[in-house]
């Protein structure tokens, strides 16, 4: 990707991490979704709650859109959450450059293992994915299954859809920015 490119392409991040920002949906709406999104995911893929219970926070983000004609962005807003209950508020962002026309939304959800990977993320302004930490994209092997007994990375995600896990995304770039910090 050339100088230009990506400049044209964090500027393109920047306008819709500020706009966003701006924009942001009430903590109550939020939650609302963050509880829907996660519901949904518990009820889709056995082995959710046991993954859930052994974390030491969740990230959660109920929709995260995309759309682009070339250039392209996403942007979506979620909560993290600490022994259940809601702590502070997020948005997540991202550009990129290259063949793509269309749109789509997802759900996103990062589960927090490890206490020093949450911990190094909360006190980050604008963590990126694949820079200040990186994060592993479980795959759901048949059946739908998770065992949290394998899991062994510090941070995982899983991402779905209305259809079900999505598999192959690349997350790295991803910014996520605190919000609603009042």
């Amino acid at each position: 990707m050339s100088v230009a490119t990506r400049h044209v392409a964090f500027a393109l991040l920047a306008a819709l991490a500020m706009s966003g920002a701006a924009l942001a949906a009430s903590k109550e709406k939020i939650d609302k979704r963050v509880d829907k999104a996660l519901a949904e995911f518990r009820s889709a893929v056995k082995g959710a709650d046991a993954v859930i219970a052994k974390s030491v926070g969740v990230l959660v983000f109920p929709s995260i859109k995309k759309a682009g004609i070339g250039v392209g962005g996403e942007y979506g807003e979620g909560a993290l959450r600490i022994g259940g209950r809601t702590v502070s508020y997020y948005s997540t962002a991202a550009a990129s450059i290259g063949f793509q026309l269309g749109a789509q939304a997802r759900r996103q959800i990062l589960v927090f293992l490890d206490q020093s990977a949450l911990d190094k993320f909360r006190s980050s302004d604008n963590w990126e994915i694949g820079v200040d930490g990186s994060v592993t994209v479980v795959v759901v092997g048949a059946g739908g299954q998770i065992d949290a007994t394998k899991l062994n990375q510090p941070i995982v995600a899983f991402i779905f859809d209305s259809k079900g896990l999505m598999y192959n995304l690349a997350l790295e770039g991803s910014k996520i920015t605190r919000i609603h910090t009042d």
